[in-house]
C-alpha cells in the first residue's frame, strides 16, 4: 500500500536524510530511518520485560520433545 506524504517538513527531512545517507531513494532513506528508530525503541524495553515476553513465547510454543531426532528430521527434509 503506498504511503503519500503531504507534509512539507517531512518531505524536507526525508530529502535531507537521503542526502546524508547517500540513499538511492527517499523510500530507502525512510526504510533505514524507521528500522533504526524501531531498534532504538526496542532497546529501551527493560531486559526484565524482554525476558518475560521470551518466556511467554516459549510457553506458548510448548515443551520441547527430548526424544526428537533432529538428524532424521533434517534427512527427511532433504529427501534422504
Amino acid at each position: 500500500m503506498p504511503l503519500f506524504v503531504r507534509n512539507d517538513e517531512i518531505v524536507a527531512l526525508t530529502e535531507e536524510l537521503q542526502a546524508l545517507l547517500h540513499a538511492p531513494t527517499k523510500t530507502e532513506a525512510l526504510r533505514l530511518a524507521l528500522r533504526n528508530e524501531i531498534a532504538r525503541a526496542k532497546a529501551k524495553v527493560p531486559l526484565r520485560d524482554r525476558l518475560r515476553q521470551a518466556r511467554k513465547t516459549a510457553d506458548d510454543i510448548g515443551p520441547s520433545n527430548p526424544a526428537f531426532d533432529h538428524k532424521s528430521f533434517s534427512d527427511e527434509l532433504w529427501g534422504e
